[in-house]
C-alpha cells in the first residue's frame, strides 16, 4: 500500500474545527468525501503537507497555525464606506458577503461587519484568518500519480 505523495488522488473525510470547539466545516456531516490531487494547491499548505506520508486507512488529528490556513488577520483590511457607495437596492446586513472589485481588475471578498448609520464596515480578511484550525482526517482512497 502506498504512501501519499504529490500527485496522488486522494479521498478523504475531514472535520476542522476552531480552538473553540467549533466545527467550521466537515465532510462527514455531507456525507460527501473530499476528492483532489494532492501538490495542486486545492487545500490550504499546512493540511497538504500533513497528509503527506500517510496510507489508505489511517487518521490523523492536526492543528493547522494560521500562516499554514488563511494568514493572519490584517487590521488594514477592515475599512469604512459611506453607504451611497452601495447600490440603493442593495439590503445591506451584517454578515452579508460579497466580491468586491479593485483596480487592478481582481475582486475580493469582504464582509459586512457592522453599519453605524450610513457607515458600512467590510472586512476583506478570510472569515477563517487568525485563526488555528484543528482536522480529524481518515483517508479513504489514494490512488497512486501514474507518472
Amino acid at each position: 500500500m502506498s504512501t501519499i505523495k504529490n500527485g496522488d488522488i486522494i479521498a478523504m473525510h475531514y472535520t476542522g474545527t476552531l480552538d473553540d470547539g467549533e466545527v467550521f466545516d466537515s465532510s462527514v456531516e455531507r456525507d460527501e468525501p473530499l476528492r483532489f490531487t494532492v501538490g495542486e494547491g486545492t487545500l490550504i499548505p499546512g493540511l497538504e503537507k500533513a497528509l503527506l506520508g500517510m496510507r489508505a486507512g489511517d487518521t490523523k488529528k492536526i492543528t493547522v497555525i494560521p500562516s499554514e490556513a488563511y494568514g493572519e488577520w490584517i487590521e488594514e483590511l477592515v475599512r469604512d464606506f459611506p453607504r451611497e457607495m452601495f447600490p440603493t437596492d442593495m439590503k445591506l446586513e451584517p454578515g452579508l458577503q460579497f466580491s468586491v472589485g479593485q483596480d487592478d481588475d481582481d475582486s475580493m471578498s469582504a464582509t459586512i461587519i457592522e453599519i453605524d448609520g450610513d457607515v458600512i464596515t467590510l472586512d476583506a480578511n478570510h472569515p477563517l484568518a487568525g485563526e488555528n484550525l484543528t482536522f480529524d482526517i481518515k483517508i479513504l482512497e489514494v490512488v497512486p500519480d501514474s507518472d
